[in-house]
């Protein structure tokens, strides 16, 4: 299976990704941990050009077209080989991404986005899409506890990432077959209860 997991700041998401996979490999599953944009040797390099500061204002189709670029070499030289593996795949974000965040956040156009995932991707899709959602605000101030250091992203104003919230509710409630919307706002003990009993769930349904 291949599940991705998709959130603003400061909602958990590494943790939920090393806990699952934790339950995975207890249970005897082969898992592989990624990451966007990451993943490979090129798109780490693309990573820390898009979060590096920069003087020079980044143009949001530039930042759309590198999110893409990582994720096309990401898909093809990791994802789908570990997939043909029989490997489960945890993806720390996926394409869900690029439409809060390029779309939502920056106003990129929704059909831009589209087009660029059918060209890269055409229909591949992960199996399941975990979106944990908290409140903008403390989603930011969980982010700012954990790092006093703020990449280019978790540097932007409130609103944008208010907008990026909204379009990951929005994508999830679309695609309910696909997207599971997790209630980050509580307790990290609450939130791992909701993700164990997911996991069980998609083990019993391997049987």
């Amino acid at each position: 299976m291949f599940i991705s997991f998709e959130g603003i700041e400061g909602v958990g998401k590494t943790t939920h990704v090393k806990f699952m996979a934790e339950m995975l490999q207890q249970a005897g599953i082969t898992v592989l941990v990624t990451r966007e944009p990451g993943g490979t040797p090129m798109g780490e390099e693309i990573r820390n050009i898009l979060l590096v500061h920069r003087h020079e204002r980044v143009v949001p189709m530039t930042e759309l077209l590198l999110m893409f670029a990582a994720r096309a070499q990401h898909v093809d030289t990791v994802i789908r080989p570990a997939l043909d593996r029989n490997q489960w795949v945890l993806c720390d974000r996926f394409v869900d991404a690029s439409y809060a965040y390029q779309g939502g956040g920056r106003g990129v156009r929704m059909e831009t986005i589209a087009d660029l995932e059918t060209l890269v991707l055409g229909d591949f899709k992960p199996d399941l899409t975990l979106v944990f959602d908290a409140p903008a605000m403390m989603g930011l101030q969980r982010a700012k506890g954990r790092s006093s250091h703020q990449d280019r992203f978790e540097q932007e104003k409130m609103d944008f990432f208010e907008r990026v919230r909204e379009v990951y509710l929005t994508r999830a409630k679309s695609d309910p077959k696909r997207c599971r919307i997790i209630d980050a706002s509580r307790a990290l003990i609450d939130v791992q209860k909701d993700v164990s009993s997911i996991i069980h769930e998609l083990i019993d349904g391997q049987k």
